[in-house]
């Protein structure tokens, strides 16, 4: 309506501001997470991509920072950032900082245009399962594992036992069809701009230079430069961020979590946070 508003006035009087809003999605993606753990998921991003593209601007700027995580939870993001683009008829430009990798990466895509840093992280094309095996352990420390299952498949890869050829089987063959999926959707977004080359989908990554090369990116920049230039020098960022209420804010007494939130949060997390820290790690970061 502002934009149809402004047509309608003579032109000296038309304002030439143009007003990009900002999406930023940081973190590692999972269902789940909370206050003390953010994550990225459908259920934490949905209302930010919403009021995103609700705002009457050509274009919706999406800044990624992100190692992957839950291959589901990135393609439910993916989609519904397309979906509203669709529903919208906007441009999504997509902004990569340190990393977008493996799920980073599947949300990226969801890009018109992938925009990067020359030493960010993009790639990682593939499906990985990581697990602990404690069953030596076990013996060792005199500890025995009962396990009662209805149905003989379920306990399958149960770390406190001796891993089975055919579990291991049945795990691979599981992680190829979302290897798949992932690779479908890469080719389907990215289409001729990338490049024929063998280690594309194996899962190895690169700097923004080469994926430049293979066409994982569209150009080497930062946001503020590329929408000041697509859009004008008098252009502006809106972050969208997440409202916080007067008790979700400062807490009903000035404390937003008693003692006991944060003792269960703390023992809670911590398999979780190793977890997520490994994530980064395998990009250097």
């Amino acid at each position: 309506m502002k934009r149809l508003f402004n047509r309608l006035l003579p032109k000296s009087w038309r304002s030439t501001v143009v007003t990009i809003p900002v999406i930023r999605l940081q973190g590692t993606i999972m269902a789940g997470g909370g206050q003390f753990r953010p994550s990225l998921s459908l259920a934490s991003t949905a209302g930010l991509i919403e009021k995103a593209f609700g705002f009457d601007a050509p274009a919706v700027a999406i800044s990624i920072n992100s190692p992957g995580g839950s291959p589901v939870q990135s393609r439910l993001i993916f989609k519904r950032i397309r979906d509203l683009a669709a529903e919208k008829n906007k441009k999504v430009l997509v902004f990569v900082e340190d990393v977008a990798a493996s799920g980073g990466y599947m949300i990226a895509v969801a890009g018109d245009e992938i925009f990067a840093d020359p030493s960010s992280i993009v790639g990682s094309i593939g499906v990985v399962s990581a697990s602990f095996g404690f069953p030596e352990l076990m013996k060792k420390i005199g500890v025995e594992r009962r396990v009662h299952t209805a149905g003989q498949n379920k306990a399958v890869l149960d770390p406190f036992k001796p891993e089975k050829k055919e579990d291991v089987e049945r795990l691979k063959a599981l992680q190829l069809e979302v290897h798949e999926t992932f690779i479908d959707l890469v080719k389907e977004r990215r289409g001729s701009k990338l490049k024929d080359d063998p280690d594309l989908f194996t899962g190895l990554f690169w700097t923004a230079k080469r994926g430049l090369e293979l066409g994982l990116v569209d150009a080497l920049g930062d946001m503020r430069s590329v929408l000041k230039t697509r859009f004008g020098d008098k252009t502006q960022l809106k972050l969208i961020s997440a409202p916080r209420g007067l008790f979700g804010r400062f807490g009903l007494f000035g404390s937003r979590f008693s003692a006991s939130d944060i003792a269960v949060a703390a023992a809670n997390g911590v398999l979780d946070a190793a977890e997520e820290r490994a994530l980064w790690a395998r990009f250097g970061l």
